[in-house]
């Protein structure tokens, strides 16, 4: 699997293309600016690409605009985009397409190599993978609204962990249930929220966190 790294700190970015490469990736380009990583991803058209928001030469968001510049000339354009703290924007303009292959993960992720090559091989095939800390953030914006009060504790963590990009796999495996009680949670939340229910994992992300970032 091909992949370009973009971070414009050279001990990060060597990090990541260590890590990456110990997980069998392959690294098409490791870039440190905004124009090097238009031109990577125009030419290379990479498996997927690790983003730093922040990069030269404005240091705003130019490593998210960037990705997101790309994803509209190929639309799908697998991208996960890491980030010194939680932007809510950040979320929104990456979810703005309606499509999968993307992911937004706090830089501390990066230290936890099991949950950071996860995230890069879920958006990689298609999937979501969104930061714990986006989604609690959301949850709680969200907390007093009455179809929020509705669900239970349990509903609420399963709803967490379908945000971030979990399956019913994954999921039950993380609350030591089964996937049959797992699947019923789901159900839940869906009429509960009014949402359309989906067997398809990142459409089901998608709903949960387009009715998460209303308002």
């Amino acid at each position: 699997m091909r992949a370009v790294v973009a971070e414009d700190l050279f001990l990060l970015r060597d990090g990541l293309v260590r890590m990456l490469e110990a997980y069998d990736f392959e690294i098409a380009a490791a870039v440190e600016s905004g124009p090097e990583l238009t031109r990577a991803l125009a030419e290379l058209k990479p498996d997927v690409a690790v983003v730093d928001v922040r990069l030269p030469p404005s240091f705003t968001d130019e490593g998210l605009q960037c990705a997101l510049a790309a994803r509209r000339a190929k639309p799908g354009l697998p991208v996960l985009v890491l980030s010194q703290h939680v932007e809510q924007l950040y979320a929104r303009e990456l979810l703005a397409d309606g499509s999968g292959g993307i992911g937004y993960l706090l830089k501390d992720r990066v230290f936890d190599a099991d949950q950071f090559i996860d995230a890069v091989r879920r958006v990689a095939a298609g999937g979501t993978a969104m930061d714990p800390q986006v989604i609690s953030q959301l949850l709680t914006r969200r907390s007093q609204d009455k179809p929020m009060g509705n669900l239970t504790p349990r509903e609420k963590e399963v709803m967490e962990l379908m945000a971030q990009g979990r399956s019913n796999a994954a999921i039950a495996a993380q609350l030591f249930v089964t996937e049959r009680a797992v699947a019923k949670h789901t159900s839940n939340i869906f009429g509960k929220l009014g949402l359309p229910p989906s067997d398809d994992d990142n459409r089901r992300v998608l709903a949960v966190l387009a009715y998460l970032d209303r308002g």
